[in-house]
């Protein structure tokens, strides 16, 4: 399966050392090249990833800084193992200034490097629905859905996942990787991709941790409500509350904890 890699170990209990192999989520660099074709080429940097799903990722990525707003933006993808150059005719200096990469980013921090958050605060998505609602028992159940098909999860215990869950809690689309933000990126890339637009009436349920960076992610995107198993930071809570977004966390043990937007929740 890719995304995985066996790697030699030893495990140490009371009964003795046991040596042989264990499965570990893979994460290796991917670096990234915009250009329109002609006079412009320009390294946007580099962020870690586990492989599968690259032109996805990029895709989510570009959407969510502001570089393109439709996948019909892109004329062509060069994908070369852990390199990717994505053809943007429209593409212009001013776009790259605004969102030029300092530094390399990790699989911990999508945006590590940026001068500065307030250039994402400023780039807008659809309309978030004001009508949408979504039932606590739904929430409770996607859990069990979501962890049932989280694969890499499950193999390895290193990976985060995103998935989409229409009000119904039918599960539309499940994205995993090592890095928070990538398994968002994917989803989002995917959906751009298929040119499905599955956002206005569904939710994402988040397996870890809710970041600023992921509540932009699904502000850019037009989703209403985010859930979470883990906690949300202060400043994912506050550009939540500032854009009308529902913001869920500790969603577990049918119990959650609802930050922002308590309206689009039923009990």
């Amino acid at each position: 399966m890719e995304g995985l890699r066996e790697v030699p170990a030893n495990w140490l209990s009371s009964e003795g050392i046991l040596k042989g192999t264990d499965i570990v989520c893979e994460e290796s660099a991917l670096s990234i090249t915009i250009s329109n074709g002609s006079d412009i080429l320009f390294p946007l940097g580099m962020t870690m990833r586990t492989p599968g799903m690259d032109k996805e990722l990029v895709i989510g990525l570009l959407y969510s800084e502001g570089i393109i707003d439709s996948f019909e933006d892109i004329k062509e993808f060069q994908i070369q193992i852990n390199d990717v150059l994505v053809i943007i005719p429209r593409i212009e200096q001013k776009n790259i200034t605004d969102f030029q990469r300092r530094i390399s980013s990790t699989s911990s921090c999508g945006i590590c490097g940026k001068d500065s958050i307030s250039n994402l605060l400023h780039i807008h998505g659809p309309e978030l629905s004001q009508s949408i609602s979504i039932s606590s028992s739904i929430i409770n159940s996607s859990i069990d859905e979501l962890r049932n098909n989280q694969y890499l999860f499950q193999k390895t215990g290193g990976a985060h996942a995103s998935g989409l869950f229409d009000i119904h809690g039918n599960l539309l689309s499940i994205t995993e990787d090592i890095g928070r933000h990538n398994a968002m990126d994917k989803l989002v890339g995917s959906m751009l991709l298929s040119k499905k637009n599955m956002f206005s009436d569904s939710f994402i349920l988040f397996s870890g941790r809710l970041s600023f960076e992921l509540v932009h992610k699904a502000r850019r995107a037009g989703i209403a409500v985010l859930i979470a198993i883990g906690a949300p930071s202060s400043l994912a809570i506050d550009i939540a509350l500032e854009h009308g977004l529902t913001l869920v966390g500790f969603t577990k043990n049918n119990n959650m904890t609802v930050y922002s937007g308590r309206g689009r929740i039923s009990h």
